[in-house]
């Protein structure tokens, strides 16, 4: 490797990313895009800048960008959100998926694409960009509204998928065919790696990075969760899988542990440099002859993506129940593609099965659609006022009476959804834990033991396989914990209760018969069943039970340490007391106050023992200390105080959509004459902040410079110098 042209060729693609990026947000416009228009004026497709030396130096460190941003995603992912966003985000999300993969192989098969070429094309315009729509909201002061929150929830579930179809367009494009078996082969695979990995990560890494806790600071927490990142992506290629699906795995992981938000913090410039990188790879490979010559395909691409989103989008959120309103809000916020986008044409062109033509092509639609992704978000409101205004009567009652019983429904569904919730988990992982252990003694211990003893080798590996498998039959079979409930919803779980109990049963059996025909015939597998599940039911249940309870509390308790640590439950101090830590927001009505003015133990009954403010930390504060947003408050108190006082402290004020840069305001001067309808008023009195959103800082008179007070008042001639938005100033003027 050429050391001195890697490092020029990455000193290049910086500068003129770090001027073009400039240059975009000067004009307002999403960063990424200067990225990519980056990356093509330092291709060798512009002929009036220098180009890279060595492409192969960028596409080293766009792979490097590629992970890194899985990584993060990870990190924003967390399996809380994935069962906090409902089925009606899992339902909408294959919705869309399934629609625009459908509709995207169909229109590559006309225009002649090969069937792998459509396939990825399909897999490229099915994914909405996470990180576009995210900041459109934000900037526009939408974040709050609840087609946003459901929008976002989709998100995460679309995330969840592209990353398992970069796995199942690997395995497609690999044997250059769909069959049924080896597709079916490939999900089983892949769903069996996935919950191993997550098993083992969850019931690991936060009990090592707790027993660590004192040496982790800033420095040290990037170092291992990068050598953590980078480990797990490794290790995914040797188990066959992608670097990018182990980097999203991680970060998944820890994701539901306490040190989320650092790890985000402090790998969020790892992810910045290498990310920027990757865009600008992206955008490296744009080639003019190639848009110029197909720019109809361009124009089509990017219209099929906005019209099938909104369609899609709209149709999902109404199937689960949404309104039309909301629905029509969501289905134009998500008329765009980005990075899975990017990431899926790379996969495609790393394994060499991707037209070259057709990356350039994508990158042009990601770059309209998300530049038009704004403005279709502003035209759901008048899309759907157009809507309603045209909709038949007979149509827009049925939608409403659907939407209506969609949320009796819902209501009535919850006994099974909290039963649900509870079982399903549980299954799954013992289930994965179990077929594990059939594996391992298939292929290793079987082996093992026809060298030692041929004869009774089968009877052997029964024996001790059972055994093995005996504490997680046990644990499929009791119940979980039960928790504080009222005699209706003791009742209202009762018939979900028996069904799953009766699944989990014939499970426990089927995984018994299974173990016992890798050896023997199906009737010796029922019989030895039925007996081991006796004798599991006889003498392992107080002390085992006693264990797996245990051992699934410590999981259960690591896959949501994130949670328990911020609300206090199960960290007990004393009695009924706990300590929780939480992150006071912008909209704390303490904030900025001292502790002895907020009446925090008269309103709620608890006691701030500590407060983290960045890498410093005040213990037992005083009533002199302030509390200010983005502080950790260490809090002793008992559940219902902490839950009361949770989303107090957690409130975040509504963004104002107006005010997006704090460049905005400038620093202005308008001198007031006979006429003004200033003249006579206060600062205070003409209520220039409510109306001009204007600050008066000094005025001059009589060639005096005075400072602004509130009960300063106006004359003919002063001279006001005020901060405000140029726009506000010149109407004000």
């Amino acid at each position: 490797m050429n050391v001195e042209g890697l490092i020029s060729d990455l000193a290049f693609i910086l500068l003129l990313g770090a001027f073009v990026t400039v240059l975009f947000k000067w004009i307002k416009q999403p960063v990424v895009l200067g990225y990519i228009v980056a990356g093509f004026l330092a291709s060798p497709h512009f002929a009036y800048l220098p180009s890279v030396a060595n492409e192969a130096n960028i596409d080293f460190w766009a792979q490097i960008g590629i992970v890194v941003l899985l990584f993060s995603l990870g990190l924003e992912f967390s399996f809380k959100k994935l069962l906090n966003s409902g089925g009606s985000a899992v339902v909408t999300a294959l919705i869309i998926i399934t629609g625009m993969m459908l509709t995207g192989m169909a229109l590559g098969h006309l225009l002649g694409f090969t069937f792998i070429n459509s396939l990825f094309l399909g897999g490229m315009l099915s994914m909405s960009s996470t990180t576009i729509i995210l900041k459109a909201f934000t900037d526009m002061g939408l974040r709050q509204k609840k087609f946003a929150s459901l929008v976002l929830a989709v998100l995460v579930v679309e995330d969840l998928f592209a990353v398992i179809m970069m796995v199942l367009l690997s395995s497609i494009a690999i044997n250059k065919s769909v069959e049924g078996t080896e597709l079916l082969y490939s999900v089983g695979k892949l769903v069996f790696f996935l919950i191993s990995w997550i098993v083992v990560g969850v019931y690991v890494l936060p009990s090592l990075l707790n027993g660590i806790r004192r040496f982790l600071n800033s420095e040290t927490l990037l170092v291992v969760s990068m050598g953590l990142c980078l480990g797990m992506a490794v290790f995914s290629v040797y188990c066959g899988f992608s670097l990018a699906l182990g980097a999203f795995v991680m970060g998944s992981v820890l994701a539901g542990t306490s040190y989320a938000e650092r790890i985000e913090h402090v790998v969020e410039p790892v992810k910045n440099l290498f990310g920027a990188v990757f865009f600008i790879s992206v955008g490296m490979m744009v080639q003019p002859p190639v848009l110029a010559q197909y720019w109809p395909m361009i124009l089509l691409l990017s219209l099929v993506v906005i019209v099938g989103m909104i369609i899609f989008g709209t149709a999902g959120m109404l199937v689960t129940g949404q309104s039309l309103k909301v629905a029509i809000q969501s289905g134009f916020s998500l008329t765009q593609i980005g990075e899975f986008s990017f990431i899926i044409a790379t996969l495609g062109m790393s394994l060499g099965v991707l037209d070259n033509t057709i990356y350039p092509i994508v990158v042009a639609v990601s770059v309209i659609t998300t530049f038009t992704t704004p403005y279709f978000i502003k035209l759901s409101d008048p899309a759907y006022n157009a809507v309603e205004k045209h909709l038949p009567a007979k149509l827009h009652f049925l939608i409403d009476r659907y939407h209506q019983s969609a949320d009796r429904s819902e209501a009535v569904g919850r006994p099974w959804g909290r039963v649900l919730r509870k079982y399903v988990p549980r299954i799954l992982v013992y289930s994965i834990i179990l077929i594990g252990i059939l594996i391992l003694s298939e292929r290793f211990l079987l082996p093992l033991l026809q060298r030692i003893s041929p004869e009774w080798c089968r009877l052997i590996c029964a024996i001790i396989t059972i055994a093995v498998m005996s504490p997680f039959l046990l644990a499929m079979l009791l119940p979980p914990a039960a928790g504080r409930k009222t005699d209706g919803q003791w009742e209202a779980e009762k018939v979900p209760t028996v069904v799953l109990g009766i699944f989990r049963f014939v499970l426990a059996i089927g995984f018994i018969v299974k173990t016992v025909m890798l050896f023997y015939s199906a009737r010796m597998g029922l019989v030895v069943a039925a007996a081991v599940v006796i004798l599991i039911a006889m003498f392992f249940s107080k002390r085992a039970r006693k264990s797996m309870r245990r051992i699934e509390n410590k999981f259960f308790d690591n896959l949501n340490e994130r949670e328990l640590r911020r609300s206090g439950k199960k960290n007990a101090v004393v009695y009924d007391l706990h300590q929780a830590y939480m992150t006071v927001a912008t909209g704390c009505p303490f904030a900025g106050e001292r502790l002895a003015d907020s009446n925090i133990r008269r309103n709620f009954g608890v006691n701030i023992v500590g407060i983290q403010r960045g890498a410093s930390y005040i213990p037992v504060p005083n009533g002199a200390t302030r509390v200010f947003p983005g502080d950790i408050i260490s809090v002793i108190g008992t559940d219902d105080q902490i839950e009361r006082m949770l989303p107090v402290v957690e409130r975040e004020l509504p963004q104002d959509p107006d005010v997006t840069d704090p460049s905005d305001f400038r620093l202005t001067s308008i001198m007031l004459t006979d006429k003004s309808p200033l003249i006579g008023k206060t600062p205070l009195t003409a209520r220039l902040t409510d109306r001009y959103r204007a600050l008066v800082v000094a005025v001059d008179r009589d060639d005096e410079h005075i400072d602004s007070r509130p009960d300063l008042v106006f004359r003919p001639g002063d001279r006001l110098w005020l901060v405000g938005r140029p726009a506000e100033m010149i109407r004000l003027k």
